[in-house]
């Protein structure tokens, strides 16, 4: 992932980075990112996936320097891993992103990930799915996945985009579902634009097996629901936009410091836990997970509405 501050950014206009503050380059990835947020966090993980070229051995080498809690176990391969831009401006409150296509993955690839993903699962508790997938990789990959892990007793957080939805949750559920709504407010094909399309569509993901559904509402809220009940967290601070890069993964990550380390089962406080971390993020620009200190300071600004 590279990340430049560009502040009042527009098109066809030449502009120039003049230090090094203004950019930055770190290994990138959803999976990688939450690795590199629970590390932070005190929590060990097992970094998977296929990396390729140089870039790809960059990436992995990058990676063990952040943290001793972060394990790498990536197939590689000889084409080019992609490159991910994304250009902050807090004068215009936006975010511009560019991703790259990266490589086509062939079947004995696919293959050697799946069997070491497999062999992986004997070692942890919880398994994060979470990103695109390469071309080349059937939309269904991530059902399956899901139900390995599930077959082994795993907690299983997913958030992917509504293209993979669709024919993964024919095969299994995760555990905790937070779709990617980024690029498109679509959920299992059906557009969402008012609060009660959210809320529907929530529902309608437990009923297929997921235990916690978490829905990004506008920018400030998310709908979350059980089996029991839907809420709708929201804050009385106002969010930059141009602050939104990595949101995600900080509460993915979140999300599973909280469900290992808090004995409650209440999933709507694992939840919440998440909106607080993701709402510290906030405070920063660059992608970076908050400190303990930070989400503490901030939980006071989370609201929640019982809707159901």
């Amino acid at each position: 992932d590279r990340e430049f501050f560009v502040n009042d950014f527009h098109v066809n206009k030449l502009h120039r980075i003049h230090s090094y503050e203004e950019t930055e380059m770190t290994p990138g990835g959803k999976g990688i990112n939450v690795s590199i947020a629970l590390a932070k966090l005190g929590i060990s993980s097992v970094a998977l996936g296929i990396t390729g070229g140089y870039t790809g051995r960059v990436v992995v080498n990058e990676l063990r320097k952040i943290s001793d809690l972060i394990t790498t176990s990536f197939v590689h391969i000889e084409q080019e891993t992609r490159e991910n831009i994304a250009i902050l401006d807090e004068v215009n409150h936006t975010i511009t992103e560019i991703n790259s296509p990266g490589p086509e993955i062939d079947s004995d690839t696919l293959d050697h990930f799946l069997k070491r993903y497999e062999m992986l699962l004997s070692r942890v508790n919880c398994v994060v799915l979470s990103g695109s997938l390469p071309r080349g990789v059937a939309s269904d990959t991530y059902g399956y996945l899901v139900k390995k892990a599930k077959e082994k007793g795993k907690i299983v957080f997913m958030e992917v985009i509504d293209e993979y939805l669709q024919p993964s949750l024919s095969i299994a559920c995760p555990h905790v579902l937070r779709p990617d709504l980024r690029a498109e407010k679509v959920v299992m094909g059906k557009k969402l634009r008012e609060l009660e399309d959210y809320v529907r569509a929530a529902k309608e993901l437990i009923k297929r097996g997921c235990e916690l559904v978490v829905l990004s509402y506008k920018i400030k809220g998310d709908i979350v629901a059980t089996k029991d009940e839907v809420w709708h967290l929201t804050t009385d601070v106002e969010i930059d936009s141009s602050h939104l890069l990595g949101i995600g993964d900080t509460y993915i990550a979140a999300m599973i410091y909280h469900r290992l380390n808090v004995t409650t089962e209440d999933y709507i406080q694992t939840a919440k836990f998440g909106y607080v971390a993701a709402l510290a993020k906030t405070r920063k620009m660059k992608k970076e997970m908050p400190t303990m200190d930070e989400i503490k300071s901030v939980a006071h600004h989370c609201k929640m509405e019982k809707l159901e």
